[in-house]
């Protein structure tokens, strides 16, 4: 079976980059501004391998028909705003069962002190106390397989995903150094364009769909009217100048929401709105990311229209990223003695 990414010997592979996102439902701005598109734009020089990932989504208690439901609008809105499974690789991870199987793998390899030192386990623990499960603590284990099934050169990273990463370089070190080279090392990608997207209500905290406030996000499905709303009531600062600054987290936040959805740089945007007032460039970032939006949900609702395409569209990646984990996870059971 073709792979459909370079797996040939004859020409040198392009690297390759693997990355997940949770089906939370509806992405925010910030997701898309600080991880999606930067996906989009790594497809024309990486083979890259996309999951979006449901068995992460169970470690918290989870409704099954929401989960269903979420896990297919995630890969519709993934496909509309610059997923081109053409190029990448887009599935859904339980549907290739050696993720569970490398991860039952790496746990006999896996130190309990690593796991006791995760930071995430720590902050989701204090979110869902009535739900401590081994899967919670146990699910970076998961994330470093998912890494390293598709020996992965590259993982895009946030500041909250590092940890994370260094535990599945530390994983497949280990597996090298006992068996003989097995995985790929992978290593940060640090996106060269994008970046963390703030609240509206509050520019010194992420945008995050889970604020009580819902002026605080825009999700990328918004109508227009709700997006012109948000950004109306979005907090700025004192004074009146528009410029890019510690000091002034609202405006910052703003412009670079601003950059983001136009291709401007911010010393381009600063000078654009030199002289407007907080009024007047609050609406125009509005309309500006109004009309970033609107093609783009009109594709959404073409996708998600046309259960069919959907469907196929995932199982190609399904068979894609089959055949490469597949590999892996034969090479690593021959290795540690399995038949």
């Amino acid at each position: 079976m073709n792979s459909g990414i370079t797996e040939s010997k004859e020409q040198a592979p392009r690297k390759r980059v693997f990355s997940a996102i949770q089906p939370s439902g509806k992405m925010t701005l910030g997701n898309y501004l600080g991880a999606v598109s930067n996906w989009a734009r790594l497809q024309d020089e990486y083979d890259c391998v996309y999951a979006i990932a449901d068995l992460h989504a169970i470690t918290v208690s989870a409704d099954a028909a929401a989960l269903r439901a979420n896990t297919l609008e995630m890969a519709a809105q993934l496909l509309a705003f610059g997923i081109d499974p053409q190029k990448s690789v887009l599935f859904v991870q339980s549907r290739v069962s050696a993720h569970a199987e490398l991860a039952w793998a790496l746990n006999c390899f896996t130190y309990l002190g690593e796991l006791k030192r995760m930071t995430q386990f720590k902050d989701k623990s204090k979110k869902h106390p009535e739900n401590i499960n081994v899967g919670l603590f146990g699910y970076p284990v998961l994330q470093a397989a998912d890494i390293l099934l598709y020996r992965a050169d590259y993982v895009p990273v946030g500041q909250d995903q590092k940890q994370h990463l260094e535990l599945s370089r530390d994983l497949a070190i280990r597996f090298n150094n006992k068996y003989s080279p097995t995985f790929v090392v992978p290593e940060a990608l640090i996106p060269k364009t994008g970046g963390k997207v703030n609240s509206l209500a509050d520019p010194s905290g992420k945008m995050s769909k889970s604020d009580p406030n819902e002026n605080a996000y825009i999700l990328l499905l918004d109508e227009p009217d709700v997006v012109m709303r948000k950004f109306k009531r979005a907090v700025t600062d004192s004074g009146g100048e528009i410029k890019h600054s510690a000091e002034k987290k609202g405006i910052s936040n703003l412009l670079n929401i601003y950059s983001g959805v136009t291709g401007k740089s911010v010393a381009a945007a600063e000078k654009e709105f030199e002289g407007c007032g907080y009024g007047g460039f609050k609406t125009a970032v509005a309309e500006a990311v109004i009309d970033f939006l609107k093609p783009r949900q009109a594709e959404y609702k073409k996708i998600s229209a046309d259960k069919a395409y959907l469907a196929e569209t995932l199982e190609k990646g399904r068979e894609k990223a089959a055949f490469i984990a597949g590999k892996t996870l034969q090479k690593v059971y021959r290795k540690i003695g399995l038949l």
